[in-house]
């Protein structure tokens, strides 16, 4: 008798659209006018992020067939191979990481919205309201159950690849090659260059790991994970890749350093000027589903977390829906906060570095997981039964990491070590809880 699929949980498409919703964000759109600095040795730069990122998605699929079921991802993962406390640490900083992101991307959104509204842009209290507004709309999509939340998923992600599709494909016959001459216009050595434009672009990897994290409301996840991680890491690179060189090739280096909207600029070659606000409508629609997205995992991890025993007991609470309500109310709650320090302009540079400070907080699970992914390898002595590639993509995985984690900046590390530390009082106090009086 075969066995039916369960109505709410979600399949390989809707899987694979959280991977690539959640990776294809809003800086995309404004890359190509950052790495123009360095010109075209910035592709470079690319590739050797993607082959990072492919290393990341196979080290998340190999774990999610090890650590079949494990809801939480990076923090079932962990938990698995090196314990409670690193564990609870990848949570924290998580969590961290995912409602201060979300905050920014609504940020961002309603920036986005300004070409069409451009009150928004003057009155900032009906910007943050707004940015609110969609905050709290998506997170009642979410109260509605993952699968409610995934078809928004697959639906925004379809809208949002669109648009950089079409300008990879068409782009194509409008490439210049003299544009990406001279190859370097950084001033740096050419390893310099490309070293620093795989740090540019890595962070627009971030979110690779997204399917791991609700494996419980999954259609047979230690299927499903690992196809939907490789298939959307790898529709992600390609995406990245062809439409960076379009633009690239497309726009002179020097008017591309200077643009505010490189994809509505090389739209505009293509199809006019009146394309410049269909761009603009694919990054509202692109921002839109990242911040579904995100919204969805920020009540999976402290909801995993909670189960352990490791958070509150009520972001372990789940509605009919079998969604974790109370921890997205919760994230929701602290992202309006965070919306409401941007009304003061004394607070905007506080703000930026708090967004800025996540970056380092979501690349700390990366590589937890990978030397996690080492440690069950060994102990459970699964090099043997497996090939020595395993424990290479772990190895290349948790170097990967590391770079990353260097590249981000001194100051930056410091303050996310800070931030790591500042949650552990917080474990002691949960610790003490669960053990008997």
């Amino acid at each position: 008798m075969t066995q039916e699929k369960s109505p709410a949980k979600i399949g390989l498409w809707t899987s694979t659209a959280l991977v690539i919703g959640n990776m294809v964000g809003s800086g995309v759109f404004l890359l190509p006018a950052t790495l123009a600095a360095y010109g075209g040795i910035s592709l470079l730069g690319w590739i050797g992020s993607s082959v990072g990122a492919i290393f990341l998605a196979m080290l998340f699929s190999h774990l999610s067939k090890v650590v079949p079921n494990a809801v939480g991802g990076p923090y079932a993962f962990t938990r698995v191979g090196l314990g409670d406390f690193a564990a609870y640490l990848v949570a924290w900083g998580y969590w961290f990481s995912i409602w201060c992101t979300n905050a920014a991307i609504a940020v961002t959104f309603v920036s986005y919205l300004t070409v069409f509204f451009p009150i928004l842009a003057v009155n900032a209290y009906l910007s943050v309201g707004t940015g609110i507004s969609v905050v709290w709309l998506l997170t009642w999509v979410n109260t509605l159950g993952v699968k409610e939340a995934g078809r928004v998923q697959l639906i925004t992600t379809i809208m949002k690849l669109t648009p950089l599709v079409l300008i990879s494909i068409v782009g194509m016959f409008y490439i210049k090659l003299g544009n990406f001459s001279p190859f370097n216009i950084s001033g740096e050595s050419d390893f310099g260059a490309i070293a620093a434009t795989a740090t540019l672009t890595l962070f627009a990897y971030l979110g690779l790991e997204s399917a791991t994290i609700p494996s419980g409301d999954i259609h047979e996840p230690e299927k499903t994970i690992p196809r939907a991680t490789m298939i959307g890491t790898i529709v992600t690179i390609a995406v990245y890749i062809f439409s960076t060189v379009a633009v690239m090739g497309m726009i002179p280096a020097i008017e591309l350093g200077k643009s505010n909207a490189p994809f509505a600029d090389a739209a505009a070659i293509i199809w006019g000027d009146s394309a410049r606000y269909w761009v603009a409508l694919g990054a509202i629609v692109s921002t839109f589903g990242a911040l579904n997205g995100w919204i969805l995992l920020q009540g999976q991890i402290p909801f995993a977390a909670a189960k352990d025993k490791m958070f509150p007991e009520i972001f372990g609470r789940e509605n009919k829906k079998k969604a974790p309500y109370m921890g997205l109310i919760i994230s929701s709650v602290l992202i309006s906060g965070l919306m409401l320090m941007n009304l003061s302009k004394g607070l905007t540079e506080t703000f930026t570095f708090l967004i800025l400070l996540t970056t380092i907080m979501v690349l700390v699970p990366y590589l937890f997981s990978a030397a996690s992914y080492g440690v069950i390898l060994l102990q459970n002595r699964l090099w043997k039964k497996e090939s020595i590639s395993k424990i290479i993509i772990a190895s290349m995985a948790f170097i990967y990491s590391v770079w990353a984690v260097m590249g981000s900046g001194k100051e930056i590390v410091y303050w996310g070590f800070i931030a790591l530390l500042c949650g552990v009082p917080f474990y002691v106090w949960m610790r003490r809880k669960r053990e008997p009086s």
